[in-house]
């Protein structure tokens, strides 16, 4: 039977600087393993991504740092891009910002504006008076009037809630917090979302055993109240000129970008596979997401989007006539926090991920991050954690296994050794129980990283005891070939290195073998205390 392909996408970056450990642990590592655990049970997989150059904190960023802000977003590409490829993130290549990216926007919203699915609203809106400058997202700050925390505008950063147009209490100039500033009346196209209420709740009620705890909290407290109009369109300078007559001058709403962008970025990927391409036509970009092609779509984000991705982008796929299919769920993460504080940019408070993987084993890193992750609450980085951690429950355990199996294996004549109905029966409950980390409904990656150590100690006090016995070596073999295709997700070089052996390494639920080709562990680069010195 033929499967279900998937579409996975990681929050898009915002273009305006590299992205350090706080973004890394969350959407992109966890999208990746997600890809890689469908892709090893056989499914059809596209993983993407793409900078969100229209984002008002590019412009903001590039003020600050005396750039402009097309010098800012194509060096930012670029770091983002090098430190995904670092990490062994499986997004191929960051799709360019053209011509046919800006074509598939524009489609996508005129489709919206020809289907009545757009209002025009009168709305007030803060105004610097010295520039005329029209304030919102990142051109705003103030005080959050759902939790009275310090947000900009736009969604608050903390609780999640959103702050449209004149709703931000205490606001002010970002930039210039004493500036002056005053509101005026615009007309704006706005999404009115709660016209998509009844649909909204349906959904969440059917999907909400997929939500995290924290995400599906939120999403119940926005569905308890009014739901807000979302901007369309928005006054400004920076961003897509809006193609509408009602509001001359204006430009798309940036977050509006986010849902076609990922589209483009779909058919972009897939391009990339067909050599004889150079990139999708702007007519079939959103050709993937067609509720006919039956994909199943999941968007992996942090917990301060989930007012845009899960609900919003939502509402734009609804107010599209089912001509799209609808994710299956987003999994939100948490914060990842540094030596038990936010990452902080402007404080210099954070750890790029290139200058963690100077001195430390891309497998080794991406095994802690999994550990740590904060999926379900807050977690923090440490670098002594990081060290005693890995070295404790993967470097050490990991080389020994590895080390003691090429004693064993190295006394056998047999290229191919037999097993046994119990052996395969183990092998056979150790991939169930980490494709129970990895299914949708209970992912974790901290979970499967724990289950990796885990399964390393029991693997190595087995390989301790085993004797010059060619059938239990057989049955050992099949067991660490299980925990190397529950550990691929995670430690992507070790599995590479398997892989090149001619070791399968699949998480279906195929039987497992009679009879086991002879294979080696690859061992884990690092020393003991996981710093990656040789």
């Amino acid at each position: 039977m033929t499967q279900r392909p998937a579409i996975i996408v990681a929050a898009t970056p915002t273009s305006n600087g590299d992205l350090h450990l706080g973004h890394m642990a969350g959407p992109y590592l966890s999208g990746d393993v997600y890809a890689r655990y469908l892709a090893a049970t056989g499914r059809d997989v596209v993983y993407t991504t793409i900078t969100d150059d229209s984002q008002t904190y590019v412009s903001t960023t590039a003020q600050r740092q005396g750039l402009s802000p097309e010098a800012l977003r194509a060096t930012s590409t670029d770091a983002i891009a090098a430190s995904m490829r670092a990490l062994g993130i499986g997004i191929d290549g960051m799709p360019p910002i053209g011509a046919s990216y800006r074509e598939t926007v524009l489609t996508f919203v005129e489709r919206l504006h020809r289907n009545g699915s757009l209002r025009l609203r009168k709305v007030r809106m803060p105004v610097a008076r010295a520039t005329g400058q029209v304030l919102f997202d990142g051109f705003l700050g103030g005080t959050c009037p759902a939790c009275l925390a310090g947000s900009s505008g736009g969604v608050c950063e903390g609780c999640g809630h959103p702050n449209h147009f004149d709703q931000l209490l205490d606001a002010a100039p970002a930039l210039d917090p004493g500036a002056e500033f005053e509101y005026r009346e615009y007309e704006v196209l706005v999404l009115p979302l709660e016209e998509y209420r009844e649909r909204l709740r349906a959904y969440y009620d059917e999907r909400r055993d997929l939500w995290r705890p924290h995400a599906r909290q939120l999403i119940q407290e926005l569905l308890a109240g009014p739901l807000p109009d979302v901007p369309v369109t928005v006054p400004g300078d920076w961003g897509l000129p809006a193609p509408f007559a009602e509001t001359p001058g204006q430009r798309i709403y940036p977050w509006i970008e986010a849902m076609p962008a990922v589209m483009y970025a779909s058919a972009w990927v897939v391009a990339q596979r067909e050599p004889a391409q150079r990139g999708p036509a702007p007519a079939e970009t959103d050709d993937l997401w067609r509720r006919d092609r039956d994909a199943e779509i999941v968007y992996f984000h942090g917990y301060d989007n989930v007012y845009y991705w899960g609900l919003v982008d939502l509402a734009l796929l609804m107010a599209h006539d089912d001509r799209y299919a609808l994710p299956a769920t987003n999994v939100c993460n948490e914060f990842y926090e540094l030596d038990g504080q936010k990452f902080s940019t402007s404080r210099n408070h954070l750890v790029w991920t290139r200058d963690l993987l100077d001195g430390v084993p891309r497998d080794v890193a991406r095994f802690y991050l999994a550990l740590t992750a904060p999926e379900f609450q807050r977690s923090t980085f440490t670098r002594p954690a990081l060290r005693t951690t890995t070295g404790a429950r993967l470097i050490r355990p990991w080389n020994e296994l590895a080390a003691q199996l090429a004693v064993l294996t190295g006394k056998v004549v047999d290229t191919e050794l037999p097993t046994t109905e119990n052996g395969r029966l183990r092998a056979k409950v150790l991939t169930k129980r980490f494709a129970g980390c990895y299914e949708l409904a209970t992912f974790s990656m901290g979970r499967a990283a724990a289950m990796v150590a885990d399964q390393l100690d029991r693997l190595r006090a087995a390989s301790g005891d085993l004797k010059d016995d060619p059938v239990a070596l057989g049955d050992l073999l099949l067991e660490v070939r299980a925990l190397l295709a529950g550990a691929a997700p995670l430690l992507v070089d070790v599995a590479a290195r398997a892989e090149g052996q001619g070791v399968e390494l699949r998480l279906d639920d195929s039987e497992p073998p009679e009879s086991i080709t002879v294979f080696t562990l690859p061992a884990l680069t690092g020393d003991h205390d996981g710093t990656g010195r040789s």
